[in-house]
């Protein structure tokens, strides 16, 4: 194909210049060159790529603000890449149902500001949650700190729109909490990295918005303690909002390299809590905690402010960005265990004897393992390590990936460590939702 024609009510984009973005997103990996980049902002225009799709022989990769850690949504083959960041909408609150209608246009920060504006709570926060799509942290199934409590992505969506394989967008849900009438298409396509439709909205959930924060920084002058602390809480009765931690080697770095508040950061490994229970605030509540934590609570520091404890969570969402810049060539994982077995992960990781750091989400056992030489390392051993690394997750009770989903970077993984028949059911559904596999194609299956 030459050119690309032009599409009613998009833009389109050609030049390679323009369109050489799109070969990455937040992963190691590039993607082909596609074929255009198509911006539609109606479903006429929806309509006319999925015909042109069928007649010409492309696929259609669907593709937010590009900050996907998994390659989802990297052109591969002759593929067009459908940016849905002008498509037409807008935010919507309905207060009486508890609900957000919003495009998989509008970024995540404004559908949360909106929700908020209402005294309402959508909990969703990935690490990029100030910069990606709404659409796309429906694809991935966004997770992020808050998860620890109140779960995925997944777990809030009540409705879904979105473009099908007959060229039409479909709505999968009703604006409710009951709608019991057998399976929920809309929930297959939430995580679903597009392959099986591309998300054009969403009607999602909405809870009223806590009232008080309690953000507390946990100094530890044993790692390993810290390992047994999301049990132990759990136990006595406190969940909290969010539970991130920075083990050992990743908070000497910060310490050495990183930003001032990051330099001045206590203990041989940290843990940040954070709980928005209604009597939070409270020195009750305190107390109480501090008896759970016993010995744990001698130097717990407490952010007295908002300014605090923005500058806290700063210091966070900064060490992802810290360690690309110290490390452009590592490779960053984020498996899964069980809280009750986080201990013993890292004993079997001890007996790698890899260079790594580990950061991220103690709270629901999603760590974030960052292989420090994976630039150095040959592919055929990196590989090698990866699928060690992922057999102690699946072991464990685990699995390798808990949010930033599978996409190219570890569909060989998933294949590896799947049961046969859940892949089979996949590429079954995927046959019947979309029969010639213009979706997506080669992502997860």
């Amino acid at each position: 194909m030459a050119t690309f024609p032009e599409i009613p009510d998009a833009a389109v984009l050609t030049a390679s210049d323009t369109t050489e973005a799109y070969r990455h997103d937040e992963s190691h990996l590039t993607g082909d060159a596609p074929l255009a980049v198509v911006k539609p902002r109606t479903p006429a225009a929806l309509r006319e790529l999925v015909r042109r799709a069928k007649a010409e022989g492309f696929s259609l990769v669907p593709r937010g603000t590009g900050t996907g850690k998994a390659g989802g949504c990297l052109p591969m083959g002759p593929a067009v890449v459908v940016d849905m960041g002008q498509y037409e909408g807008r935010i919507e609150v309905s207060r009486p149902d508890l609900a957000l209608r919003a495009p998989a246009s509008a970024l995540l920060k404004d559908v949360k500001a909106a929700a908020l504006a209402e005294g309402l709570f959508y909990p969703p926060d990935p690490n990029s949650w100030d910069q990606c799509a709404f659409g796309g942290s429906l694809a991935t199934n966004a997770g992020g700190p808050g998860a620890c409590k109140y779960g995925m992505t997944r777990q809030w969506v009540l409705a879904v729109e979105a473009l099908m394989a007959d060229g039409e967008v479909h709505t999968f849900g009703i604006p409710s909490v009951k709608c019991n009438t057998g399976p929920s298409l809309g929930q297959l396509l939430i995580g679903s990295e597009g392959i099986f439709g591309i998300i054009t909205g969403a009607t999602v959930r909405l809870i009223p918005a806590p009232q008080e924060r309690l953000t507390l920084l946990l100094p530890m002058e044993r790692w390993h303690d810290l390992l047994e602390l999301p049990a132990r809480l759990v136990s006595a009765g406190y969940l909290p909002a969010a539970f991130e931690f920075w083990d050992p080697s990743v908070l000497a770095d910060l310490r050495s390299h990183g930003p001032e508040a990051a330099r001045r950061m206590p203990g041989e490994a940290l843990a940040l809590l954070e709980f928005d229970d209604r009597d939070c605030g409270t020195e009750a509540f305190l107390e109480g905690l501090i008896e759970a934590l016993g010995d744990l609570a001698e130097h717990l520091q407490s952010a007295t402010d908002a300014r605090q404890r923005e500058a806290l969570w700063e210091v966070r969402r900064l060490t992802s960005v810290h360690l690309k810049e110290r490390y452009p060539r590592k490779v960053s994982e984020d498996i899964v265990v069980p809280r009750s077995r986080v201990r013993e992960f890292f004993e079997a990781m001890e007996g790698m004897g890899l260079p790594t750091v580990t950061y991220g989400h103690l709270g629901d056992g999603n760590l974030h393992v960052n292989l420090l030489a994976a630039g150095e390392t040959p592919r055929p051993e990196l590989d090698r390590q990866l699928v060690d690394l992922f057999g102690i997750c699946v072991r464990l009770g685990g699995t390798l990936s808990g949010e930033h989903g599978i996409g190219l970077a570890k569909r060989d993984a998933f294949h590896h460590f799947s049961d046969p028949y859940h892949l089979e059911a996949l590429r079954g559904i995927k046959q019947g939702v979309d029969p010639l596999g213009i979706f997506n194609p080669g992502k997860i299956i």
